[in-house]
């Protein structure tokens, strides 16, 4: 089978300092003005990142349209006085290690997005393991449908349990093969990237080929006639669903020689393996805020069959008047935050009230347990579940789990020409 993963174009700068260089995925600290501040203050007058993407914390300003048209003279600028290396059909293996000591490796290429839906129900072999909200799509095309390069901080998962992909490449290069080495800023940790040979590229294709057997898989995940999932979404979704969604436009407008043959065929992307140490699920909670607190309780009474005594699936709800450990009898999701969120969308379509995605239990409780509030913590999910999961059932609700925290998230340093 041909996997859609291959070499690209990759660009990377030269002669810029790489530590103001390289800022952290635009939807990280979106509540946090400070945190922005202070990249700006680091990267001054100098060449970033942070000039060529737009941090989300800035999406519902007046002058977004102004940033996004300088975003793209920014590209064109950059590209007209040659600040990058170009690094001609390439990967590049790469060693984060994060604020806490652990490493993550991982391996730059280009995915294809003929074989990538977001679609619910979708079998393709690359596919969204979250619901991707068709709404935030169209702000995003605005920054992409007229740059001239993508920056990724797109990670995908595959599920190598062996170990034997990504973690075997330390051993395949040499400080010879080093494009980047140096500290990320705010907390992020330190970056180490190598640019793989073309034998050892081909090793990978492989090895990938391998995983996408349709015998190994359907043994492996003891399924039967089900499309086979080699790569599913880890960070960025609706980054790469914005990368398909200019495609497809485009598409439109060109003959099929043409679109297939045209840069923004392919999305540049990391992968990471599943079962990285480094990567670790952790649960997201929900808040919600200015309702009508007994009504939305008794609601999710009558919706689902809900017990204290530990059987079903186990959430906890807290209030202003209390904190309990609870069950669903009768689960329409094979998880907790899946059956929950679904009971969550409906109630809001009819009720006033808003809801908000938090990452600690600590804040989900002291949230929760104000006036006209209520909290609802989840354990995270085990991440071997992952892929047999949305194998199964398709992709998870929006805002499941979360990997890792916000400045281990991958930053912008690689970029590539889609036009």
């Amino acid at each position: 089978m041909k996997i859609p993963f291959k070499a690209g174009n990759i660009l990377i700068p030269k002669n810029v300092d790489m530590h103001k260089w390289s800022v952290v995925a635009c939807d990280q600290y979106t509540s946090e003005p400070d945190y922005w501040n202070e990249v700006k203050n680091i990267v001054g007058d100098s060449p970033s990142t942070l000039s060529l993407t737009l941090p989300e914390i800035y999406l519902e300003e007046s002058d977004v349209e102004e940033r996004i048209k300088r975003i793209n003279s920014n590209m064109k600028k950059m590209i007209d006085e040659d600040i990058f290396n170009e690094y001609k059909d390439s990967m590049i293996y790469l060693e984060r290690t994060q604020n806490d000591g652990k490493v993550r490796e991982g391996l730059m290429g280009i995915v294809d997005l003929e074989d990538y839906s977001y679609e619910k129900g979708s079998q393709t072999l690359i596919r969204a393991t979250e619901k991707t909200v068709i709404e935030r799509i169209p702000p995003r095309m605005k920054v992409r449908e007229n740059a001239l390069l993508e920056l990724p901080h797109i990670m995908i998962l595959i599920d190598d349990e062996k170990k034997e992909i990504i973690e075997s490449l330390k051993n395949k290069v040499t400080d010879n093969d080093i494009v980047y080495d140096f500290d990320l800023m705010q907390k992020g940790g330190h970056i180490k990237g190598y640019k793989l040979d073309n034998d050892t590229i081909n090793e990978v294709i492989s090895k990938l080929e391998h995983l996408a057997d349709k015998d190994y898989f359907e043994k492996k995940y003891d399924v039967k006639d089900k499309g086979i999932l080699l790569f599913a979404m880890g960070d960025g979704n609706h980054s790469l669903a914005t990368a398909k969604a200019c495609y497809e436009k485009l598409k439109e407008t060109m003959s099929e020689e043409e679109y297939l043959n045209h840069p923004a065929r392919y999305a540049l992307v990391e992968l990471v393996n599943l079962h990285s140490p480094a990567l670790e699920f952790e649960a997201i909670h929900r808040v919600l805020f200015d309702i009508d607190v007994n009504d939305l309780v008794n609601n999710l009474y009558n919706y689902y069959e809900i017990s204290e005594n530990g059987d079903g699936q186990k959430f906890e709800l807290i209030t202003k008047d209390f904190d309990k450990v609870l069950y669903i009898k009768n689960p329409k999701s094979n998880i907790p935050v899946g059956s929950i969120q679904i009971f969550l969308d409906e109630y809001l379509q009819n009720h006033s009230g808003k809801i908000d995605y938090i990452h600690g239990e600590d804040v989900t409780k002291e949230l929760g347990s104000k006036e006209g509030n209520v909290g609802i913590i989840f354990d995270a999910m085990s991440k071997n579940d992952l892929f047999k999961t949305v194998i199964l059932d398709g992709a998870l609700p929006r805002k499941t789990f979360s990997m890792g925290h916000s400045n281990d998230k991958r930053f912008y340093l690689e970029a590539r020409k889609i036009k």
